[in-house]
């Protein structure tokens, strides 16, 4: 049976409860409601409204910083349908050459037409400013590529703008600028 004895105060913790349900973990919720309720099917009322809880919403930062991770991500594995899902229409970047590129150029690159290792890519310093439905990213994009025996290794300084339309972020420019290697100690 269901324990109908709730006072007003219990009333008042649950509605507190469901208002931050983003503050409680789900094992904190359930040990909530088990303690307002005395029967199964309280407990699985419960547990069943856990599951249509909005999970925790990314905030527009991480948004744009996950949006610049997998951009470096697949332009490391020469995945241009993603390449081209992330960018809009008007994509344009600054190579690290000073070239500017439109989104037709930049995808054009991202085809393999040797057996060459893809060169490893990776991204840190990831630092989002948020405007509005504009975001600035600015990171630092590191190489590694073997050719012929021998490694290289680059980074750039990049700068990338996204654009929120419609609830999703896309790539609208990058900027790469070559960041100087290291001098060799005694030079």
């Amino acid at each position: 049976m269901i324990d109908r004895h709730h006072d007003a105060n219990d009333a008042n913790d649950a509605n507190d409860a469901n208002d931050g349900v983003d503050q409680l973990t789900r094992s904190r919720m359930i040990s909530f409601l088990s303690r307002r309720c005395s029967n199964t099917l309280c407990i699985a009322g419960a547990l069943a409204s856990l599951s249509i809880l909005p999970a925790h919403a990314a905030t527009p930062e991480q948004s744009v910083s996950e949006l610049v991770q997998r951009f470096v991500t697949a332009q490391g594995t020469f995945d241009r349908a993603t390449l081209e899902a992330l960018t809009a229409e008007n994509y344009i970047e600054i190579s690290p050459i000073g070239e500017v590129d439109p989104r037709a150029k930049m995808l054009s690159f991202y085809v393999k037409h040797d057996d060459k290792p893809l060169p490893a890519i990776t991204v840190d310093e990831i630092m989002p400013r948020v405007l509005g439905n504009t975001a600035i990213v600015l990171a630092k994009v590191s190489y590694v590529m073997t050719d012929g025996g021998q490694t290289r290794t680059a980074a750039v300084r990049s700068s990338f703008v996204a654009r929120q339309q419609d609830g999703a972020w896309k790539l609208v420019s990058a900027q790469y600028t070559p960041i100087r290697p290291s001098a060799a100690p005694g030079k």
